[in-house]
């Protein structure tokens, strides 16, 4: 026997990290969230650190904050980066950000991926007008000129004006609404792990560019560090099986020892990469946000931040429309697309340009990218330019 829809005015599917933002931003609309999964708090293990990590930007810090999440993370595993060092592949070029020269607090928060997801998630279950449908599965998505109706797997149905997707690179949302994307594989597949280090990271996060290869050592609290190392699909075969020491030593070398010996916290583990951009993020009573929209390389660590400011921005058109526009109204949706168009049009051609240039190999090119670090590095208006959009 069939039951009776449960009927919103806007349905969120995707409960990790954009999609309970957007729920929290969206406080006191009826809305349906469709996690595949109910978040438990995760045990808060003072010796060790998440494998996966976030470099949240100060203006997306203060948008968890007036969310109330991020607040309720501990201060003392939030780490704010002070500087970055960025080094080309010919061991001399480099460009350093300050945060103190930009007139700024900090660069960046690095933020472990599940004390985040919990305190988005810590308030969820007692938000006024939010149904929790978590674990729930979407099978089939109808759209109509009035609604959208959601099917689920285990025979639950959903009405609703307005789906987002925030349901990851293989959006469910974004193949029923029958948007194309553009994909591709970078050929590399991102190693992750926590160390030990003998030096004091003082707040920096550092970068190695390798010729292909990307390298980076970002702040954790104490004297540890969280490795990204982004490398051939088959080398990062190669460094995961690797003991934890072997691992730590080659690690250790290939940052030119900038912090001295290290020591593993832990096994890595592997992220493969893809590049994927959604010829449109929206569509009749449908929009799309965070990896469903867009993904781009790990390599400036902005993944987060371009979804983080898609709820922003769409939470804030959906709380300005007018009063008789109804909230999955195309040429509503339209102005969100509009106000991300060129963020996200300049930050994937800034990620993709940078990766394209440093894995070419001819020596001309070489000396190109080396040299332009270094010239960026001695013009401080343009650093600061740089500064300011990373930070939003």
């Amino acid at each position: 026997m069939a039951t009776n829809p449960l009927r919103t005015d806007l349905a969120i599917i995707g409960g990790a990290l954009i999609g309970a933002a957007l729920a929290r931003a969206l406080d006191g609309c009826r809305i349906a969230l469709v996690s595949q999964e109910r978040r438990r708090p995760a045990p808060l293990a003072a010796a060790s650190f998440d494998s996966r990590i976030y470099a949240i930007s100060p203006a997306n810090s203060a948008f968890l904050a007036s969310l109330g999440a991020w607040q309720r993370m501990p201060a003392e595993r939030l780490t704010p980066v002070h500087a970055m060092r960025v080094f080309g592949d010919d061991g001399k070029s480099t460009i350093e950000f300050d945060a103190y020269r930009a007139g700024a607090n900090e660069l960046a928060w690095i933020v472990e991926d599940g004390l985040l997801q919990d305190a988005l998630w810590s308030s969820l279950e007692t938000q006024a007008e939010l149904e929790l449908v978590a674990p729930g599965v979407c099978e089939q998505l109808d759209v109509d000129a009035a609604s959208v109706r959601i099917a689920l797997a285990d025979g639950r149905r959903i009405e609703t004006r307005l789906v987002v997707g925030a349901d990851g690179a293989r959006s469910f949302v974004r193949t029923q609404a029958g948007i194309a994307a553009t994909e591709r594989a970078y050929g590399q597949t991102a190693v992750v792990a926590n160390f030990a280090c003998e030096r004091p990271h003082r707040n920096v996060a550092f970068q190695w560019f390798q010729g292909g290869p990307v390298l980076a050592l970002l702040p954790l609290p104490g004297e540890h560090v969280s490795m990204v190392w982004s490398v051939s699909d088959l080398e990062a075969e190669r460094l995961a099986r690797l003991e934890p020491a072997e691992l730590a030593a080659q690690v250790g070398a290939a940052s030119r020892h900038a912090l001295g010996e290290l020591s593993a916290m832990g096994p890595a583990r592997t992220f493969p990469l893809r590049r994927l951009k959604a010829l449109r993020s929206v569509a009749a009573r449908v929009a799309l946000v965070g990896d469903a929209a867009h993904v781009v390389h790990p390599l400036a660590g902005q993944g987060a931040n371009l979804g983080f400011q898609d709820a922003r921005v769409l939470a804030g058109v959906l709380r300005a429309r007018e009063p008789f526009r109804d909230p999955g109204d195309l040429r509503l949706l339209r102005r969100y697309e509009r106000a991300r168009a060129e963020a996200i049009l300049a930050m994937r051609a800034t990620v993709h340009g940078l990766f394209t240039l440093f894995d070419a190999n001819p020596d001309f090119l070489k000396s190109v990218r080396n040299a332009g670090l270094n010239l960026v590095d001695r013009m401080p208006v343009l650093k600061n330019v740089l500064i300011r959009q990373a930070m939003r």
